[in-house]
């Protein structure tokens, strides 16, 4: 069956996890990147070195937020108008996007690397904290072409149909960066440095593999020269579409930065080593689900370009379990076994092991929500409506989750900080729900008039007519 094809014919359940499993393993394996860094760093140098990489982290979501906008903007039209039957207008999107996704990074290393120190205090670091965080993320400006063209390009390799190439780009990085980082660290003892070296070697081979993909001539879509060419009527469709998906990181970066000063001001950088910890831990359990839309994705997106409303709604139905089921999952493990999670970064500091432990319990409370309200938002992205989407996407970051991180620590101090998150969960969760309520009824409305006209369009072809008001003329004419 024709990789395109199969996304509109093969049964949904069959089609999903097909999709989703290697889009799962390659969130968990991209995952690993910021974690396994963070265990040999807690480890290796010490609760400051991960301060340093949290402090480092809201720069690193804005690099990640370009490569969504563009990547996840292009990957969504693309995938519509593949189910239109318009691959050539498919090329297009996708050669502006790699043009895009190169240009973007060597800005953002750019405007990055000169203005560095004064941002990392800016983000909330101390003294003590400033050379960790440098060291750090300067290696990882100076190799963020390398993660674009990876992780912005790694998207269409899943829409056209590959998801298995797809998951290997993430297998392969990650893999390397889980073998460099104890050699650069340890053996080396290069500390921060080593990390990002690994990072960034990683993430070089990462996009080689995906350059290699599309220019051997196997792939559905080409890279082809006239189409690297910047068009603008083509860009403003990508910024649109992608627009959903940055505003959340960029958000995320935000809320980063809010919470960083905060947990500076209420608890010292123990607070933020800590809380660097819990993030990587949720990052961890939260990635699957992020899989799971990635998998869903370009289902979902072919068949509302087709048309074909029931296996849009059906495989939106499948991703919400699914998701579910693994945040629940993770959120009993969370409950569970909190110590020890913390401990595999730093098993020695007592003081971060005490924060970390009573963090994860209470900022994880409402993690159970978090799949539902992801796929929700992402399900708008992939049916283009990036408003909406964007929206449902902010509600948590930016409407409820950055207000709660500045009132709350005014009255509550360290404790407000934390109980920030599980706040912005259950709010963002019930209005996500009314959305997507209104949504899927809309969703089946669209349905039946599809069948309705189908069972007119098939009557009138029996009579070998293409206009229905001729019908009585061949009555009568019997």
């Amino acid at each position: 069956m024709d990789k395109s094809k199969q996304l509109g014919e093969m049964k949904v359940s069959k089609l999903l996890i097909k999709f989703s499993l290697p889009a799962i393993v390659g969130m968990l394996v991209n995952a690993l990147y910021n974690v396994v860094d963070r265990i040999y760093i807690g480890n290796g140098v010490g609760s400051q070195g991960i301060a340093g990489i949290a402090i480092a982290f809201p720069v690193m979501l804005v690099m990640m937020a370009f490569n969504m906008l563009i990547g996840i903007g292009a990957n969504s039209l693309v995938s519509i108008r593949l189910g239109q039957n318009r691959k050539e207008e498919a090329e297009v999107i996708f050669g502006n996007a790699v043009s895009l996704l190169i240009l973007s990074s060597l800005i953002l290393t750019i405007i990055g690397l000169v203005g560095l120190e004064p941002l990392l205090k800016l983000l909330g670091a101390s003294e003590q904290i400033v050379p960790y965080a440098r060291r750090y993320i300067q290696i990882i400006l100076l190799g963020g072409v390398f993660q674009s063209i990876g992780m912005g390009m790694n998207n269409f390799i899943r829409s056209e149909g590959s998801p298995k190439i797809a998951m290997y780009t993430m297998l392969i990085g990650a893999l390397i960066n889980t073998i460099l980082d104890p050699i650069f660290i340890f053996g080396f003892h290069w500390g921060m440095q080593g990390a990002a070296f690994a990072t960034v070697i990683s993430q070089a081979v990462s996009a080689i593999w995906v350059m290699r993909y599309f220019l051997k001539g196997n792939s559905l879509l080409k890279i082809r020269k006239k189409d690297l060419k910047l068009k603008p009527a083509v860009i403003r469709g990508i910024l649109a579409l992608g627009a959903a998906p940055f505003a959340m990181q960029i958000a995320a970066s935000i809320q980063n930065f809010i919470m960083n000063t905060s947990l500076a001001t209420y608890g010292g950088d123990i607070a933020i080593s800590g809380m660097g910890v819990v993030f990587s831990i949720m990052t961890l359990m939260v990635m699957p689900v992020f899989g799971i839309t990635q998998g869903a994705q370009p289902i979902i997106g072919y068949n509302y370009g087709a048309k074909k409303y029931d296996r849009v709604k059906e495989t939106y139905k499948l991703a919400v379990i699914f998701a579910t089921s693994i945040v629940i999952l993770g959120w009993i493990v969370s409950r569970l076994f909190p110590e020890q999670l913390v401990s595999m970064f730093n098993s020695k500091d007592t003081e971060l092991i005490a924060f970390g432990t009573i963090a994860i319990k209470r900022f994880m409370m409402f993690l159970p929500f978090i799949g539902f309200q992801i796929v929700s938002s992402n399900y708008f992205q992939a049916v283009g409506k990036p408003k909406h989407s964007a929206l449902l996407g902010l509600s948590r970051q930016v409407l409820i989750l950055i207000p709660a991180l500045i009132i709350l620590p005014k009255f509550y101090g360290l404790e407000g900080v934390i109980f920030a998150g599980p706040l912005a969960d259950i709010f963002s969760a019930v209005v996500t729900g009314i959305f997507i309520l209104i949504e899927m009824k809309k969703l089946d409305d669209n349905h039946k008039s599809t069948i309705i006209r189908d069972e007119e369009e098939t009557e009138i072809s029996l009579y070998g007519y293409s206009d229905i008001v001729n019908i009585d003329k061949v009555i009568n004419e019997l």
